[in-house]
């Protein structure tokens, strides 16, 4: 497993959260890649690499798919937790 050597950004909010939820489903970034290919968001590796780091920003369209393949919540990517 490769560490990351550039540090986090701060142009959005859900990419520690994109690449937690994908490690606990076990998926590689390809896998993801792929899925995100099927629902038509045209992402490369470096994109989603620069996303998981935060240091590119996030289009709503990415955001809802990246909630769907990953089966977790839109609030969850954001933050967002229910009281």
């Amino acid at each position: 497993m490769r560490l990351r050597k550039q540090a986090l950004g701060d142009r959005n909010l859900i990419g520690a959260k994109v690449e937690e939820a994908r490690k606990k489903k076990g998926m590689k970034q390809k896998e993801l890649l792929a899925q995100l290919q099927v629902r038509g968001v045209d992402m490369n590796a470096s994109g989603l690499s620069k996303l998981e780091g935060q240091i590119r920003y996030v289009t709503d369209v990415e955001l809802v798919a990246l909630s769907e393949i990953l089966e977790v919540s839109v609030n969850y990517l954001l933050g967002i937790y229910q009281k």
